[in-house]
């Protein structure tokens, strides 16, 4: 039995496809695809099309974040995160820079209603304001504009109060120095936009933080503080007394520091006038220079210790060797004499002792014009000395060095170089033979082996220390070692003439103390400048180094040697026993 049938008659056609759905159903589906395959393509078609409805959106709100009406004031808010500071600090954490949030107004001129009664207004609350250019600012066609930066939070609240449309407020970071004038030549100072020009500051946008600010990375919870070498208790004590010293001998300026000889850290470093880097306006002022690193000046009498040093390393003298300073030495029209002259002929070391001027220049011919000047080259006093402070001047040296120049230099005159470079020297001459570079930030004593170039013998560096050691014992350092008892300094003074309408004048004289403590073993050097120091009637008319430099240099050692961890000794052997005998060397 067969089923029912279907009437053909009774079947209704289908409409044919038209050829355009045909052509779409093909490239989308292709030819004989079943129904579950169209529907994965519908379902792939649907989250096509809501993704790009979602990048559209995404785009657009990128645009109206960095492009939209408030573009400035976002901006602006971005740069002030971005322009954030590490915390500088001194070696024991105190804070010595840091970054505090003060706001600043601004204006968004297209949206001020009234805009002459909005200058009114502003100018009333802030009297300072310049009335001219805020209306020049307001009247703009500009979408943002500053109006003054870092105001005070009693001022945002008062122009809060107001009401008006189109002025607001920006949270920025400020500088601020805790410590004052106390570290300025050190640290330096920002700008307005929080910006490093001097000092370490300047060396910090240097090294890699503008690179940050740029890229955006450089926000306040990023970022370490950054450790300096200085001691700010050794820098209250130093800048202290220099501050006593200068107002004592009537003096134009007053400049020291402190340096660790076996690392070459800066400890301490004061130039007297200074500045208070909450207040840049001071900075401007030219007689505020860092006199330690920007100024070269001749070092005077200090630079015999260079000049000892390379004759006793070279072999060709002995600590005994003599030399006959009784009468001036005449070159050509010129005649170098000694100020105290000694009836008799002297000793190397007592050249070092009687600071003779004579003396040391002979010294200096027996080694030649080329070997005086490779010497001095050796010990890094005759390029600019590099450092993490951008202040740097470079040494004022001879362009046609012959005998003459050799015959001054030998005594510190004739040649100019910053203070901080010839402690350089120094520190090499005593801590065994090592030119360590200087350096603002912490560093160890293996570290500073590393870097460290060896100039002059060990053997050379312990008759140095001897010759310093007996200068505060029977020499002109003897005030020093009087009010510095039991930390067995040594020293060398030196008193420069200055150069005045082209003659060196004996009334104008700048006068430097290096000391160097404890001489047995030199952990510190500590220099001491005074700028035309003025005579006292205690100072019986003299305004050499002895009289004044070297007690200021007294009186800072015993201030701060207890800071460094230096305990005084009493009863110490004299120099010839403590010293050249421990170390075994032949005078």
């Amino acid at each position: 039995m067969t089923g029912p049938q279907l009437d053909p008659n009774k079947l209704i056609a289908r409409p044919p496809e038209p050829w355009r759905q045909r052509l779409i159903r093909s490239l989308l589906y292709g030819r004989n695809v079943d129904r579950a395959a169209k529907a994965r393509a519908r379902v792939g078609l649907a989250m096509i099309a809501f993704g790009g409805v979602y990048g559209i959106i995404a785009v657009r709100l990128i645009m109206f974040a960095v492009n939209g009406d408030t573009h400035a004031e976002r901006r602006s808010t971005r740069d002030a995160i971005a322009t954030a500071r590490p915390d500088i600090v001194d070696r024991n954490g105190a804070i010595l820079a840091t970054d505090v949030k003060s706001p600043s107004l601004f204006s968004e001129p297209r949206r001020i209603i009234d805009k002459d009664e909005a200058v009114e207004l502003l100018t009333g609350a802030l009297p300072d304001l310049d009335g001219a250019e805020v209306r020049e600012r307001i009247m703009s066609k500009k979408g943002f504009a500053w109006l003054k930066r870092e105001i005070t939070p009693q001022q945002q609240r008062d122009i809060h109060r107001l009401g008006i449309p189109g002025i607001g407020f920006l949270r920025e970071n400020k500088r601020v120095y805790p410590s004052g004038a106390a570290v300025s030549h050190l640290i330096g100072l920002t700008n307005i936009d929080n910006q490093g020009i001097a000092g370490i500051e300047k060396w910090l946008d240097s090294n890699g933080l503008a690179d940050l600010h740029r890229a955006g990375f450089a926000s306040d919870r990023l970022q370490k503080p950054v450790e300096l070498a200085v001691d700010l208790r050794v820098e209250h004590a130093l800048r202290d007394e220099l501050l006593k010293a200068k107002a004592k001998y009537s003096a134009k300026a007053a400049s020291g520091l402190v340096s660790n000889v076996k690392t070459g850290e800066i400890v301490a470093m004061v130039s007297l006038p200074d500045f208070d880097p909450n207040n840049p306006k001071e900075a401007h002022d030219p007689d505020r220079i860092n006199r330690l690193t920007t100024g070269v000046y001749e070092m005077g009498s200090t630079f015999k210790t260079l000049t000892l040093a390379m004759a006793l390393d070279s072999g060709k003298a002995n600590l005994n060797t003599m030399y006959d300073a009784r009468y001036p030495l005449s070159y050509g029209k010129f005649k170098i004499h000694d100020t105290h002259p000694v009836p008799r002929p002297i000793s190397l070391t007592e050249v070092f002792t009687f600071s003779s001027n004579v003396g040391a220049a002979k010294i200096a011919l027996g080694q030649g014009v080329e070997a005086h000047k490779a010497f001095l080259k050796k010990v890094g006093q005759l390029d600019r000395l590099r450092t993490e402070l951008p202040e740097s001047a470079m040494p004022i040296v001879p362009k046609r060095w012959g005998e003459l120049n050799t015959i001054t230099i030998a005594f510190g005159h004739g040649m100019a170089v910053a203070p901080l470079q010839a402690v350089m020297g120094v520190n090499a001459m005593i801590n065994g033979g090592l030119l360590i570079p200087p350096t603002f930030l912490k560093r160890t004593e293996e570290e500073a082996r590393e870097i460290g170039k060896r100039v002059i013998k060990k053997e050379t560096s312990d008759k140095v220390r001897y010759m310093m050691r007996l200068n505060a014992e029977v020499g002109s350092a003897r005030q020093a070692e009087a009010r510095a008892k039991g930390y067995y300094l040594g020293g060398k003074t030196g008193t420069a003439e200055k150069v005045v309408n082209g003659r060196y004048s004996k009334k104008q004289v700048l006068n430097s103390f290096t000391a160097v403590l404890p001489m047995d073993n030199p952990q510190f050097q500590v220099l001491v400048m005074l700028d035309e120091p003025k005579a006292l009637p205690e100072t019986h008319g003299f305004i050499t180094s002895g009289w004044n430099a070297v007690p200021t240099g007294g009186n800072v050692i015993a201030r701060i040697a207890p800071l460094l961890g230096l305990e005084p000794r009493f009863d110490l052997a004299p120099s010839d026993r403590l010293i050249l005998a421990t170390s075994k060397v032949t005078q």
